[in-house]
């Protein structure tokens, strides 16, 4: 997160969105973007292990101050890498100026992940979006200008733009539009790595493509059918009279269905894994939050798992679950998964919601929050939203504020006012871990059998596996045998039953 007391940095992309309001116009500017962390704070630590997907992901990026004309067939190749200049759009109704302009703040920060520059946002205020244009004719004029003088070549509105909208819009401004959900499916698309996630992505993609398909002139056409008198082309031509469009409709269903079949292939392997840990008792804890509020980093630092932290949105699409010993030997997983944003498309709730399993599935969830954002609150309830709808909002949530290195005394007081219960920690120094992993571990449900049982020194196999997967209340040696007190899961029961204390 960009710190508000650290002073614009011109060089910046995100800085270089201009400020100054125009109270007069209707539309004004706002100020600098605080979506991602300040660079001097964002480097990881031993904990975040090589980093070689980092590396790999950074290896190709797009590059500033190519023409967009071909001058030199050498720079072919590098002409598609070039970065996409942008201007930012919202409009929000009376009262809700501070919502909008965090709002369109995380939206520069998604283009800047996405690979754009932000040149410049406005925001308007009116009750509603303008149904023809979003933001009303006169003002897209003005939009239109703005996009001129600066020299960009995309918009992107703060919402998702209905396929009229964005067209009518498009015959205004004379760039390209976009919304929202495309530059999210767009980092999605960059950033998946496994199978199953760029299925998921490709689902989402196609989903949000199927009503927005578009066409032109005879491209229309197909198959034009019925007599040449009345307007058709005679012979051979005659037919269904399905026309490219339809064609271009059915193949992506076809697509879609093929890609629910593979995702849904992809789930056995995964509710196996997580039947034999309820077999065998082993609680399960799932990291959600924000997008960029330093889930994976958290992980890291608990497990040392090494798992990919960049200071990006959505760095983290693939669910990684490590296996952690508790202080008193028991076993639990942790879970990193993917992070939420306001406004996170349907379609991709939909798409990841075999991923969002391991959410809906833990017996805790740890809701990680980014203390130094702006909007802490509305990060919560953003997270919760998602959570109840993937039926995840009955499970046992423990809240932690995370980056609390960022944050003056008087920041955490606001935040424990949000939050009474809720942890500080710093993935980056340090602190509240330890005593995080204490709360985690006193909150891990007790497996769902009291044994009191007497078990023989030869049998310290089963002693073992108390101390692996159950939790011991009290272990004395007795002259007959350990004499064990303990919760355990229904299968160990089973097998200390026939040493059970009378």
């Amino acid at each position: 997160m960009i710190e508000t007391s650290h002073p614009a940095d011109p060089t910046d992309p995100i800085e270089r969105v201009l400020q100054n309001a125009d109270s007069h116009s209707g539309v004004h500017r706002f100020g600098p973007a605080q979506a991602l962390q300040d660079d001097a704070t964002a480097e990881g630590g031993d904990f975040d292990g090589g980093q070689w997907d980092r590396e790999d992901r950074a290896a190709l990026r797009r590059v500033v101050g190519l023409s967009t004309e071909l001058e030199d067939v050498t720079e072919v190749e590098y002409r598609q890498l070039r970065l996409e200049n942008v201007v930012l759009v919202g409009v929000h109704p009376q009262g809700a100026t501070e919502d909008a302009e965090n709002s369109l703040r995380e939206l520069a920060a998604l283009a800047e992940t996405a690979g754009a520059v932000v040149l410049d946002g406005v925001l308007q205020r009116r009750p509603h979006p303008d149904p023809a244009t979003y933001v009303g004719r006169g003002k897209a004029e003005e939009l239109r200008d703005i996009v001129a003088a600066v020299g960009a070549d995309t918009v992107i509105a703060d919402t998702e733009l209905a396929p009229s909208q964005r067209r009518a819009l498009e015959d205004v401004v004379k760039v390209k539009v976009i919304d929202r959900t495309t530059v999210i499916l767009d980092i999605f698309s960059q950033h998946a790595k496994s199978r199953e996630g760029k299925a998921q992505v490709e689902l989402a993609q196609l989903e949000y493509l199927l009503p927005r398909l578009r066409g032109w002139g005879d491209s229309m056409s197909r198959q034009a059918g019925g007599q040449v008198g009345a307007g058709g082309a005679g012979m051979g031509s005659r037919g269904p009279g399905e026309t490219k469009i339809e064609l271009d409709r059915r193949r992506i269903r076809t697509k879609m269905a093929l890609l629910r079949r593979q995702i849904k292939d992809y789930a056995p392997a995964r509710e196996a894994k997580r039947a034999e840990r309820k077999r065998n008792t082993i609680p399960s804890v799932a990291i959600a939050g924000y997008t960029n509020a330093g889930k994976s980093s958290l992980l890291n630092r608990i497990t040392h798992a090494g798992v990919l932290v960049e200071n990006a949105l959505f760095a983290t699409l693939d669910a990684t679950v490590r296996r952690v010993e508790a202080e008193d030997g028991r076993i639990y997983t942790l879970a990193d998964t993917v992070g939420f944003v306001r406004n996170l498309p349907h379609q991709l709730v939909e798409a990841f919601r075999s991923t969002l399993e391991e959410v809906g599935d833990a017996d805790i969830i740890v809701h990680v929050v980014d203390a130094a954002h702006p909007d802490p609150a509305g990060q919560i309830q953003t997270v919760r939203d998602v959570l109840g709808e993937i039926g995840a909002r009955d499970i046992p949530e423990m809240v932690v504020f995370n980056k609390a290195d960022l944050v003056d005394d008087d920041t955490r007081l606001v935040l424990r006012g949000l939050e009474p219960r809720a942890h500080f920690a710093s993935s980056r120094t340090g602190e509240g871990i330890a005593d995080l992993r204490t709360a985690i571990e006193a909150a891990l449900p007790l497996p769902a059998v009291e044994i009191r049982a007497v078990v023989p020194y030869d049998r310290g196999d089963l002693i073992a596996a108390v101390h692996e997967t159950g939790h011991v209340v009290s272990l004395e040696h007795g002259p007959d045998g350990s004499q064990l007190h303990a919760f355990v899961g229904e299968r160990l029961a089973a097998r200390l039953a026939p040493f059970l204390a009378a």
